[in-house]
């Protein structure tokens, strides 16, 4: 449960009554995206609906039912966060901006690259590039759902393609346990040689090439790997 400290409001007017409750703000996008993966206890910081929540006011229960067809929290929640607004304070919509921007950085560095060079973009370009243009992030809507329209900000400014590559890799035994594990949810194809060392084939997004190699070299030192075409 959240403390009141760091809680803020949510608010939804109708009737010219006010609806509040105090929530976590950093489970409100999670919550929105999946509202059964966030339990009531984790989002708010008091189980309660509020007519004014520094005053200690609560609505009648006629009043729930008529507003929200239900005193039960869950829906009423539901209908606040849905419908309503978020009372953030400077500081706070300010550190949940620059957190959701990062995100989304990092999301396009990751999948994304020159197709020049055919290697990402560095997280500084593709951040100053989103300054650039003035790109606005929702601190509440999902990564997934901006980055679409973040690209489509950037494509005049920055030359990105989306592709993946396909890696093949080759590690001693000793490591196989730590290696295969990092990439098992990539893998097409992976045998054992006679020499005792074991291959594989995997597919990444281009932007994510880099990083693995250099993760997979650092639990394998004498590892080979080779891009195919």
């Amino acid at each position: 449960m959240v403390s009141l400290d760091d809680a803020v409001l949510a608010r939804f007017e109708k009737g010219g009554a006010r609806y509040e409750i105090l929530v976590d703000p950093e489970l409100v996008d999670n919550w929105k995206e999946d509202p059964d993966s966030v339990s009531l206890n984790d989002l708010l910081a008091i189980d309660e609906v509020w007519s004014d929540a520094k005053g200690g006011d609560r609505p009648t229960s006629d009043a729930l039912e008529r507003v929200f067809g239900t005193t039960d929290l869950g829906p009423c929640v539901a209908k606040i966060l849905g419908d309503g607004t978020i009372q953030l304070t400077t500081l706070q919509r300010r550190r949940m901006v620059e957190d959701k921007k990062r995100q989304i950085v990092n999301q396009i560095a990751s999948t994304a690259t020159d197709p020049k060079t055919r290697l990402p973009h560095p997280h500084t370009r593709i951040e100053s590039a989103l300054d650039e243009v003035r790109f606005s992030v929702d601190p509440f809507k999902s990564t997934e759902s901006q980055v679409e329209d973040a690209v489509a900000a950037l494509r005049p400014f920055i030359p990105l393609q989306f592709i993946t590559v396909r890696l093949a890799f080759k590690v001693q035994g000793k490591d196989y346990g730590g290696v295969h594990q990092m990439l098992r949810d990539s893998i097409q194809r992976e045998e054992w040689l006679s020499n005792g060392t074991w291959a594989c084939i995997v597919t990444v997004p281009g932007g994510m090439k880099n990083d693995l190699i250099d993760k997979v070299a650092n639990r394998s030192s004498d590892v080979e790997v080779r891009e195919l075409d």
